[in-house]
């Protein structure tokens, strides 16, 4: 039976319970999840949960506010740009009408609060939730990938790494900032092997916050497929505000089918509504025996 690693995104780091536990409850979400699009049991899908939010998180302080987006740019200022990058990068993919850049240095006209308020309008999303969202997005990300090669980012990977090659999957499912760690781990070992590599709701074509600091870089504009991928499908919800800028494909040019669908639209990026779309159905089922 083919085995299927699942790496999650942002915001999934549980402080009270020890990894394996977490490994073992998501596990079980995630394959009843996937099983609910394919119309079949979890049984049928096996799947086991790469948990390295933990790696992220350690030696760090748990402190109040870190979800709020004045508090996270308080913590890290040079982040100003990279918001203000996403948003002018957000207003392209979805057509908005956002104050224009101001400086030659990208930052916009309007506080960065006041944008993503206005973003919220434009969507129809609540204000509150998605000022938490993105700290809570950029945050993550911005301890994994400012990292460099430090010891966070590198045991995030190897996480990844280890549990592809402790199961022997031949499918990685990664959504949001798991579709960057799988995608750096499969590159930091080539010997790995996947007939599958499905990212959901990526980040990774996004400039200046995350495309740019890639390991390993971009050679000309163009990011990498990992060596051992056989295929590799991206799939981004159309209202998905992190999945941007599209299409994936153009700076990702080897990815063998770049999909964008009506799943949950303005449903903030949660990896559910994609487990149990039927474009993931109808991606994973030659993968996976009939019931």
């Amino acid at each position: 039976m083919t085995s299927i690693v699942a790496v999650h995104g942002v915001g999934h780091f549980l402080s009270a319970a020890p990894p394996e536990e977490v490994v073992t409850a998501r596990s079980a979400v995630w394959a009843k999840d996937l099983a609910t699009g394919l119309g079949t049991t979890a049984e049928y899908v096996p799947v086991t949960y790469s948990y390295y939010a933990h790696h992220l998180h350690r030696s760090r302080p748990i402190s109040q506010g870190t979800d709020d987006l004045d508090a996270l740019l308080r913590e890290h200022p040079d982040l100003t740009e990279g918001v203000a990058r996403w948003a002018e990068s957000l207003g392209e993919s979805l057509d908005l009408k956002l104050p224009p850049p101001a400086t030659a240095q990208g930052r916009l006209a309007v506080p960065l609060r006041q944008l993503v308020a206005i973003i919220s309008e434009s969507l129809s999303l609540d204000g509150r939730l998605t000022q938490a969202f993105i700290a809570t997005f950029f945050r993550d990300v911005t301890r994994y990938l400012r990292d460099k090669n430090g010891s966070t980012r590198s045991a995030a990977r190897e996480e990844v790494a280890d549990t592809i090659a402790s199961t022997g999957a031949r499918v990685v499912i990664a959504h949001s900032l798991g579709s960057v760690v799988a995608y750096e781990a499969l590159h930091a070992h080539p010997e790995l092997e996947v007939d599958l590599l499905l990212t959901l709701g990526s980040p990774l074509a996004l400039r200046h916050g995350v495309f740019d600091l890639l390991s390993p870089a971009p050679v000309d504009g163009t990011g990498q497929r990992p060596p051992g991928v056989c295929r590799w499908v991206n799939l981004s919800d159309h209202g998905d505000i992190v999945a941007i800028p599209r299409p994936f494909k153009r700076r990702f040019p080897s990815v063998d089918l770049d999909l964008t669908d009506s799943i949950a639209p303005f449903d903030f990026h949660r990896a559910s509504p994609y487990l149990r779309s039927s474009a993931v159905a109808a991606t994973l089922a030659p993968y996976l025996p009939t019931s």
